[in-house]
């Protein structure tokens, strides 16, 4: 009997070693990570791909129980800490069911003592390395990295963190994203907190502008993974360009008052360009400088970062090609150079350090700037 063509592409498939790990991250609770996440599991269960329960957390939110109450689940295991009874996840009676894809609800949460792991993460890998597809939520605040800027924008001290080597290793991060307005709607109408808590939290957690600094947060860190996933694709396909996907300006400087013209320049380049990145570098070649050079270059360095630019310092003894080295390796995508009043000779080396410095550097956009005086 001929093969069917799922069965050839299930034949030729490379064999899966460990589970796909998919968070989905929101910035604030109601913002619909665990809906998203239930939405999901119930369309890959009528394609007929075996998915479960591990663990949902309902809050009492009507939408999500009816959502989860259309999924099957592990039953929990009952530890007792302290005379209290506590309903944990049981990892051992996932992976003993071994389905393809479980559900594993705030992804931050600490497990009770006597549990098997200390953090659910911990839990996820486990069931990650026993080739099963994970499907899990969390909101920034609790990403370790971000505990001290969430901290000063709400005053709250975040106590369960994850570190930020776990996201690291998320296969994919989608973001459940909800305007500020449209959340506190929500609150409003008790969809996240029953009514009589929900203008607390409004003139708490919930204000606007926390929120809105919260949803930033989110943003930069799923811009983050898509770039680390547009990297990790080009070295795997062994593609040695840049892309362009995201702009990021960058301005050669030295300890020349001028530099800071050139600088000036490149920021009002960044800021015309959507979200473009902006780098100042400079080469220290080795060469000794007096103290009048040291203080310029400090003064250059202290300009360029009040104008928001990542100052960049970098060592070698030709420039051009320390500079092609750095426009790879960060992808830039154009680059600034000045140009003195040069005759003779030193227009001749100019010349030549630029042409060095397109043969060694990726594709990229070069901007001379005249700095003779007018």
């Amino acid at each position: 009997m001929p093969k069917t063509p799922e069965q050839w592409l299930e034949q030729a498939a490379p064999e899966k070693k460990a589970g796909i790990f998919k968070l989905f991250l929101g910035y604030a609770p109601g913002v619909g990570k665990t809906y998203n996440m239930l939405s999901e599991a119930i369309r890959r269960r009528r394609r007929g791909e075996d998915v479960l329960i591990g663990v949902i957390e309902t809050h009492g939110r009507t939408g999500v129980a009816e959502l989860a109450a259309q999924l099957e689940q592990i039953p929990r295991r009952r530890l007792e800490y302290k005379g209290t009874m506590f309903d944990e996840m049981d990892v051992d009676a996932i992976i003993a069911r071994r389905p393809a894809v479980v559900l594993i609800d705030e992804l931050a949460h600490s497990n009770v003592d006597g549990s098997k792991n200390k953090k659910r993460y911990e839990d996820i890998f486990q069931v990650l390395q026993a080739n099963i597809d994970v499907l899990s939520t969390m909101n920034i605040q609790h990403l370790e990295s971000a505990t001290p800027t969430v901290h000063s924008i709400t005053g709250i001290q975040v106590r369960e963190t994850v570190p930020d080597w776990v996201l690291e290793r998320a296969d994919e991060i989608v973001l459940a994203d909800l305007t500020p307005e449209a959340l506190q709607k929500r609150m409003r109408r008790g969809d996240i907190y029953p009514v009589g808590r929900a203008e607390k939290a409004l003139t708490n957690f919930f204000r606007q502008g926390n929120l809105m600094a919260l949803r930033e947060l989110a943003l930069r860190q799923v811009t983050h993974s898509v770039d680390r996933g547009l990297e990790t694709y080009l070295k795997k396909k062994d593609i040695d360009q840049n892309w362009g996907v995201c702009e990021r300006i960058a301005v050669c400087i030295s300890a020349s008052e001028a530099s800071q013209n050139l600088i000036a320049r490149g920021a009002r380049l960044a800021q015309g360009v959507d979200a473009a990145e902006f780098y100042v570098v400079h080469v220290d070649t080795g060469t000794e400088m007096d103290d009048e050079d040291r203080h310029s270059l400090s003064a250059n360095m202290r300009f360029a970062e009040n104008l928001k630019a990542k100052v960049i310092k970098l060592e070698g003894k030709d420039i051009a090609k320390t500079v092609a080295s750095f426009a790879r390796e960060y992808k830039i995508t154009q680059i600034i150079f000045g140009r003195s009043a040069v005759h003779g000779w030193q227009q001749y080396v100019y010349l030549t350090a630029i042409q060095r410095f397109l043969r060694a550097a990726p594709a990229i956009d070069v901007h001379i700037v005249n700095q003779e005086p007018r």
